[in-house]
């Protein structure tokens, strides 16, 4: 007589890994809003203006490998910081069809009144956590990331990027 198969419980989902990073992900995006309701700010958006910021004159396709985000929906996420006055579009000397992206006066400045905010948001993520448990929690997230960036979507391809705007960063 064969044996029964086990039962199927949540745990088969709750206990996984990546039911744990989508949620802590909602979590994480969820404080963010919160903490920068005022900013009208997401969290690509954010990340979008410190690499703009970092690397004036940087394109599209480039921002995507410097933020690791899908560049189709980048698309949309520059719109809305063009919309609300943070960043501008200027075509490109040697290839008018590219766009290089500056942030505005404005935007410069909601990334200097934002960062406080930020970073509230950034500690209350890892508040619930002992101080050692913290840099545990980062260091071993940080070794995940970087070990499985090659299987990502969307690799994180920073150096790559920036090698051919001529700057190391």
């Amino acid at each position: 007589m064969p044996s029964k198969p086990p039962e199927i419980t949540m745990d088969a989902v709750y206990t996984k890994p990546g039911y744990l990073f989508r949620r802590m992900q909602q979590i994480a995006v969820s404080i963010f809003i919160e903490e920068c309701r005022e900013f009208d700010l997401t969290p690509v958006q954010y990340a979008a203006l410190v690499a703009i910021q970092n690397h004036p004159g940087i394109d599209a396709t480039r921002l995507s490998a410097v933020i690791a985000f899908d560049r189709s929906t980048l698309g949309s996420v520059i719109e809305r910081l063009e919309t609300k006055g943070h960043v501008e579009r200027k075509p490109s000397v040697e290839d008018k069809r590219v766009k290089l992206l500056y942030l505005t006066k404005a935007g410069a400045a909601l990334l200097r009144n934002i960062m406080p905010f930020v970073d509230r948001a950034q500690a209350r993520m890892l508040a619930p956590l002992k101080s050692t448990d913290r840099k545990m929690l980062m260091a071993l997230l940080s070794q995940l990331v970087d070990l499985n960036n090659e299987v990502s979507r969307v690799p994180l391809r920073a150096e790559d990027a920036l090698e051919h705007l001529g700057k190391t960063g």
